[in-house]
């Protein structure tokens, strides 16, 4: 295979992704997540509650096709396809033999987030991109060409607009130069990269300064479990912990990772000791970069996940450098690679077919996909029904409804769960209450079956939908176990 691989089954792989991509884009609903950032690409800024603006350049197909979820995810198809051919490059200037250049592009391609970043647009996709992008240049760097840290920088800068996790990039140049080309932090251009890299994200960070830091203080506090607000938690409020506790969320942390390759991360995990040997085919400056690229996101979540909750995704970064490196260790194992990546390609295949038809008997516990996706056109079909101001308990669900009616006038009732952008006001004008008492009262969307009691209001005309898979949705129970159900209330001020 060694010799047949490099462009006959390059192309195909390529081509097998891409349709891949285009399939499930086109089949798949909105997921709560992707309505959430393309309501952003609606209105753009230099910054958003939760991230910083580039998710939102990736939908901006939405301005012209709305309430399409295919043309709204357009612009994260293209950076995905920009990804695969990044990596390809990349991965060419590594070293990498013709037969791993291939198995690294399936590791990359097939694992579940090079699936997911491929259909569903969130921030991780243009930070994988330009981490890439990032890597490829650094290297050419660390070889000599020192002033390739320009537009090393340049990438950097990108991928702090996507998402402030490509900060860790920055810990893993300056390991590869101390290690491969330590005379570089003698010259300028190391530190001019870094300068250009935060001109880039300057735009950013006044809009961050201009609006209390929010959009940072709200990481911090998200990724290190605190208070939104409280850089990091002190020992005072930090709960006691002993050392089977850390060492059971560090063992679950690695697993979920583990777990992230699929049916090829068991194969690599097997394989895992060859790794060494398959290195010394690589020069220096590959090596090392790979390493780094590798250990470092990967370590740093670990450690944070001892004190912690660490999503899934957040040191995803890792793949891209670790994915050469496993090949190396597999060139020989292709059947079990690519049996591996079918496996995977079947999985993800099945959670499509599932969010576009509902048709698999799948326990609750595994129907995640639909209960981000279904009844929320129908829901929101209701809600442009409904006269006057519209409020609703979670941020998901506003919008979703603004998706499939973008013109919705509807905003999240504050201090009941998790804030958003929506509480801000810039996405829908804020409902003040002068316009509620013109409107008589307001509606409330909760995502429960519940009536809260609220101060100057009396609730009426209390009404429960539920959403059943393959069925419209229902004031009557059609299912045993639904997987929304919405009460929708109208509230009337007090006399």
């Amino acid at each position: 295979m060694d010799k047949a691989t490099p462009r006959g089954l390059l192309k195909g792989l390529l081509a097998g992704l891409t349709l891949w991509y285009l399939s499930a884009s086109f089949l798949l609903p909105v997921t709560q997540d992707e309505a959430y950032y393309f309501d952003w690409a609606r209105h753009l800024y230099w910054g958003y509650f939760d991230h910083p603006p580039g998710v939102a350049l990736l939908g901006l197909g939405v301005q012209w096709f709305p309430s399409s979820a295919f043309a709204a995810r357009l612009g994260n198809l293209l950076a995905a396809l920009g990804l695969l051919w990044a990596a390809l490059r990349f991965y060419r200037a590594c070293g990498l033999p013709s037969k791993a250049l291939f198995l690294a592009l399936v590791l990359v391609g097939t694992s579940f987030p090079g699936l997911a970043v491929g259909v569903l647009a969130t921030p991780d996709t243009p930070l994988a991109l330009c981490w890439m992008l990032a890597l490829h240049e650094s290297l050419i760097a660390l070889r000599g060409a020192r002033r390739r840290w320009l537009s090393a920088g340049l990438f950097t800068g990108l991928g702090l607009l996507s998402k402030y996790t490509m900060v860790l990039i920055g810990p893993v140049f300056l390991w590869a130069m101390l290690r491969a080309d330590r005379k570089a932090l003698k010259t300028p251009w190391p530190y001019l990269g870094f300068c250009l890299a935060m001109l880039v994200f300057l735009p950013n960070l006044v809009w961050n300064a201009q609006h209390d830091w929010i959009s940072i203080r709200f990481q911090l506090g998200h990724g290190f479990s605190t208070t939104v607000g409280d850089a990091f938690r002190t020992p005072a409020t930090q709960a006691p912990r002993d050392l089977i506790q850390d060492f059971s969320s560090l063992m679950g942390y690695l697993g979920m990772q583990l777990g992230l390759w699929g049916g090829i991360g068991l194969i690599g995990l097997w394989f895992l000791p060859r790794l060494p040997r398959g290195m010394q085919t690589l020069d220096p400056p590959a090596r090392i970069l790979l390493i780094a690229g590798s250990l470092f996101p990967l370590g740093f979540f670990g450690l944070i996940s001892l004190f912690s909750a660490v999503e899934a995704n957040w040191p995803v970064p890792y793949l891209l450098s670790a994915a050469p490196l496993l090949a190396l260790a597999l060139r020989d194992q292709g059947r079990w690679v690519l049996g591996g990546a079918a496996l995977n390609l079947l999985i993800a295949g099945l959670l499509v077919y599932q969010g576009a038809t509902a048709k698999l008997p799948l326990p609750d516990s595994q129907n995640r996909i639909l209960r981000e996706t279904h009844g929320f056109a129908d829901l929101a079909r209701e809600a442009a029904q409904l006269s006057g101001p519209i409020f609703s308990d979670r941020y998901q669900t506003i919008a979703q409804l603004r998706f499939y009616q973008p013109d919705l006038r509807i905003n999240q009732w504050p201090r009941w769960t998790r804030p958003s952008e929506y509480l801000r006001g810039t996405l829908s004008p804020p409902i003040t209450r002068e316009e509620i008492q013109r409107a008589g009262g307001f509606w409330l969307l909760l995502s429960q079956p519940l009536t809260p009691v609220l101060a100057g209001y009396t609730s009426r005309n209390v009404r429960d939908l539920l959403d059943c898979p393959s069925k419209p949705l229902s004031d009557r129970a059609r299912c045993e176990q639904p997987l929304h159900r919405w009460r929708i209330i109208r509230y009337v001020p007090t006399e």
